[in-house]
């Protein structure tokens, strides 16, 4: 599956602007991790791309129904995979080093958005330690879970601060697209 395809894909199944906002987002830090690590942009991008395309639908059966698509289509099994175990509450083990990407960056792009869109710069120089100060707010973006932010940077074997600086960057190079 190409990009355009899955930008096609995306439209057809995703109708909830911020929702696509997330997933263009955690696109661009799965792309930003593939390039730090030597990896394929497009394979991880993809993952990014397409992890909760059946979210707005399908929430109860959600990632199932996303992949059943995607193994219809004859997509990398990788990229399948990797959505099969983005949630912790999924039951299925997080394997490669793309698992553990897209799940690190899944919930922190949810944390990021929010306190850019609190500030009058958005994105703009925007730190981790604002976002860490805002974390210890549990009413401040009360639906992102803190655990899977730091169990997320904790498997990919980064700080959490050093995890966020990397996200906020791979945003920052679509903030437009994001309106952040």
């Amino acid at each position: 599956m190409t990009r355009d395809e899955a930008i096609v894909l995306l439209n057809l199944w995703v109708e909830n602007k911020n929702l696509k906002k997330h997933m263009y987002a955690v696109e661009a830090a799965c792309r930003f991790y593939a390039r730090k690590f030597n990896q394929d942009q497009e394979k991880w991008g993809l993952a990014g791309l397409l992890h909760d395309a059946d979210w707005e639908n399908h929430p109860a059966e959600h990632p199932k129904v996303i992949i059943a698509e995607l193994e219809k289509r004859g997509v990398d099994p990788e990229i399948i995979h990797a959505i099969s175990c983005h949630g912790n509450n999924f039951g299925v083990e997080r394997k490669s080093q793309l698992d553990h990407i897209l799940f690190a960056c899944d919930e922190i792009t949810g944390l990021i958005t929010t306190t850019a869109l609190v500030r009058p710069g958005k994105l703009e120089g925007l730190q981790p330690s604002s976002i860490l100060k805002k974390m210890k707010d549990k009413g401040f973006a009360a639906g992102v879970n803190r655990d899977d932010v730091m169990q997320g940077a904790e498997g990919i074997n980064l700080s959490l601060d050093e995890h966020l600086a990397n996200v906020i960057q791979a945003m920052y190079e679509i903030r437009e697209e994001l309106g952040l």
